[in-house]
């Protein structure tokens, strides 16, 4: 599925009073499309979540993105820090 057609997705939930948050590996990409609630990793294509196999890691990544959940200040784009990688 496209970024852009995921971005359609989360609009339309949003409409429906249904909040979404993205994970997003291309910083441009997410910049120009503008999703609700989005999570930029530093992580190599593929590899939305990082590192496999490392699930203390994975974790971080998962909270990060669910902390965006309660943000009505829309659309939102934060960072996960490079250095928790």
């Amino acid at each position: 599925m496209c970024n852009q057609t995921v971005c359609l997705v989360q609009a339309a939930l949003e409409r429906e009073g249904i909040t979404t948050v993205s994970i997003s590996l291309l910083r441009e990409v997410v910049s120009a499309l503008r999703p609700p609630r989005a999570l930029w990793v530093p992580f190599p294509m593929g590899y939305p979540m990082g590192k496999p196999n490392d699930a203390a890691l994975q974790h971080r990544v998962l909270a990060a993105a669910l902390t965006l959940l309660s943000r009505n200040d829309v659309p939102v784009l934060a960072d996960f820090p490079a250095d928790s990688c």
